[in-house]
């Protein structure tokens, strides 16, 4: 590799964009440490709008990076494989902490398990259509999932420090968790019959 072609490549990697990524998958550990000093150690709930905070900031810079990747003409193949790896982390790690936190507890169980399992599920896909050189483009109605499913996790995040505030914070955060699992097997299912399409043409070929 020549010098010209690794400073495009450390160039690309440093946009603001993935810098934009970068700070979203760095926001995981705070976030994970606000919730688990708050409900494992007993610390004050301001904690917990500490996390809800960060975790809102995060989630902004999930906008953001892609709008000024294409304003400005930023898209690399190093985004596009980072961006969706950093909103699996930020959820999954915010599920996890609050199924241990008992916020999610019961029945609500189930949808988190659902959501983990789904976005497994279409990391295998995209793993193995990546490989045959197909893309699936990303639908308006996972764009909408995912907005229900950080709005949920935000209000799961505040849970009893928002429900002094008003009570129904973490029922609404359950309701839209809920909401959240619904669209993801619908938009699970759509990556699924993708990949079986391929899969079988694959086959045949």
């Amino acid at each position: 590799m020549n010098i010209a072609t690794t400073r495009g490549t450390t160039s690309r990697a440093m946009s603001l964009p993935n810098i934009l990524t970068y700070g979203r998958i760095a926001a995981i550990p705070v976030v994970v440490g606000c919730i688990y000093a708050q409900s494992i150690m007993d610390y004050p709930l301001w904690l917990r709008w500490v996390a809800v905070a960060i975790f809102i900031g995060a989630a902004v810079t999930d906008y953001l990076d892609g709008y000024y990747a294409r304003i400005w003409n930023q898209q690399s193949a190093f985004g596009r494989m980072l961006d969706p790896i950093a909103d699996k982390l930020l959820v999954a790690s915010c599920l996890l902490m609050l199924a241990a936190d008992g916020i999610i507890h019961g029945w609500s169980l189930w949808a988190a398990i659902v959501i983990l399992c789904r976005e497994i599920l279409v990391s295998g896909l995209r793993e193995y259509l990546a490989a045959l050189r197909v893309s699936v483009p990303v639908t308006k109605l996972a764009k909408w999932k995912t907005t229900v499913q950080l709005v949920a996790i935000g209000f799961l995040l505040a849970g009893p420090a928002g429900d002094e505030v008003v009570p129904v914070v973490s029922l609404i955060g359950l309701g839209l968790l809920w909401a959240s699992a619904i669209l993801t097997m619908y938009t699970g299912y759509d990556y699924f019959r993708a990949g079986i399409h391929h899969l079988i043409k694959e086959d045949e070929g």
